[in-house]
């Protein structure tokens, strides 16, 4: 394999005082006689710098390194983790995973096949900028909004990064491994104007180096973003409330997609029927038109990735076609004992924790219609085209999703906007109400972390222009 190859590179970082031949000795004999299971090493370098009222408010930086074993048999899964790369550690750890094999006579699954895909640069990002040019950078992004409007009373910048390196080992000796960049910057102010205070944010990243989000075109686009919101809801005026129709813009306002569907559709929840999905395989649960995948082989993406943390290759899978469910995400236990292909869907946050079927980037495809067209067609609704915080109820499928970004559409004209909107209700629901569907599919900027049973792992989103109807909208208007 050529030096610079990711196996070579990881190679490097974990084979010192672990001794290689060690490592697939005890993998070998902890994984006997189990259905599944793997070694999984890391090495994670990540930084954080983050400027308030123009004053540097902190600046870290953090190596990690360790391992996860993993012994999979039937439903049952033994791990231990440890931050010692060593022999002992890594025996210590194959005595207690191997309590699950006792009674079990397993047959190992087929490892992964092997990819050659590069989805994103492989060098360290955190390198490629000089300390004192990324403080300078924030110190630049403060002037420069508090220059742009004098009702700017604070911003806020902050620049994150991180490089993980991981190498999959598993029983039969086949190795596989990535090196994943991750960047981020966030810019939030906040304006005040008559005693009325309000805030706007806007983020971009992606599995990128440092030059790509630090030009001025880039990070002044963001501030004007950022700057934009926070005037937009500076004039706004209290939210209505009552079911009506609702337009969701493109792009990040995907996080409903994400939040209220995207998690139903994975595997361990409908292979234990906890999901309001659960059971509906090949049944109609969308309105015509609507097409869900999921996709972690978009180049630069946040949530893609060359190989998941199984070591299956990601794909670009399709969850509904037309209305209708045809797939969930899969990692390699889960689709084994629903008898189908694991996805490339596995993750986990980090060594210390269990892979589980996750997201990568959930995309609801585009449709013929113009976006002019689907707001022409609502007589009184709520346009919303940023979101906050939500919360969703997998077993149920309902949800609450506050809006960052709405106005009122009034005789198909955007209208006011409006603060305080929520939109409530029920997942497999919404999607029998999509009545329009734009084409003008867009991605997110780069900036989702998904959450699930602890662990959190970047994501991301997308779909067109949407019209949905009959939503209900919790509002402030009295």
């Amino acid at each position: 394999m050529p030096l610079d190859s990711p196996v070579a590179v990881t190679d490097r970082l974990f084979f010192g005082e672990l001794d290689r031949a060690a490592a697939e000795r005890v993998v070998r004999e902890a994984l006997s006689g189990t259905d599944d299971g793997e070694l999984f090493l890391e090495y994670r370098e990540s930084e954080a710098l983050s400027l308030d009222d123009g004053r540097i408010r902190s600046a870290s930086f953090d190596t990690t390194r360790g391992f996860g074993l993993r012994a999979v048999a039937g439903e049952m899964a033994g791990y231990a983790h440890s931050g010692e790369l060593t022999e002992a550690a890594l025996q210590r750890a194959a005595a207690t995973v191997q309590a699950v094999r006792q009674g079990h006579a397993g047959v190992a699954d087929i490892a992964p096949r092997a990819t050659n895909a590069r989805l994103y640069a492989e060098d360290n990002p955190l390198g490629s900028m000089a300390f004192a040019a990324k403080t300078a950078l924030l110190s630049e992004i403060d002037a420069y909004a508090r220059g742009r409007d004098p009702r700017v009373t604070q911003v806020m910048a902050s620049l994150t990064g991180e490089w993980q390196a991981v190498q999959i080992l598993r029983a039969d000796g086949s190795r596989v491994a990535d090196l994943r960049p991750l960047v981020r910057l966030n810019v939030a102010v906040v304006v005040e104007h008559a005693g009325r205070r309000e805030s706007g944010s806007h983020g971009l990243g992606g599995r990128i180096d440092y030059s790509r989000i630090i030009t001025p075109t880039v990070w002044r686009g963001a501030v004007d973003e950022a700057l934009r919101q926070a005037l937009v809801n500076l004039a706004s005026v209290p939210a209505p409330a009552g079911e009506m129709e609702v337009v969701l813009g493109p792009g990040w306002p995907g996080i409903l997609l994400h939040e209220a569907i995207g998690h139903g559709l994975e595997g361990d929840f409908n292979r234990k029927k906890t999901s309001a999905f659960a059971g509906l395989l090949g049944q109609r649960i969308a309105a015509p038109g609507v097409t869900v995948v999921d996709d972690g082989t978009m180049p630069d993406r946040r949530g893609s990735l060359t190989v998941d943390d199984e070591g299956t290759p990601t794909n670009r899978t399709v969850l509904i076609e037309d209305g209708v469910l045809v797939g969930f995400l899969q990692d390699r236990q889960n689709a084994r004992l629903m008898g189908v292909a694991p996805t490339g869907n596995g993750r986990r946050q980090s060594f210390a924790h269990a892979p589980m079927p996750r997201m990568t980037n959930t995309v609801m495809l585009a449709g013929q219609l113009a976006p002019e067209e689907i707001l022409r067609s609502v007589k009184r609704g709520l346009y919303a085209v940023n979101f906050g915080g939500g919360q969703v109820d997998i077993t149920s499928g309902k949800f609450v999703f506050s809006a960052a970004e709405a106005y009122l559409i009034e005789d198909g004209r955007i209208g006011p906007a409006v603060k305080g909107a929520t939109l409530i209700g029920n997942g497999p629901d919404s999607l029998t109400k999509v009545a329009m569907v734009g084409n003008d599919l867009a991605l997110d900027p780069g900036i989702g972390t998904c959450g699930k049973q602890g662990q959190g792992v970047p994501v991301g989103v997308g779909q067109p222009t949407l019209k949905l109807s009959g939503l209900t909208v919790g509002g402030t208007a009295t």
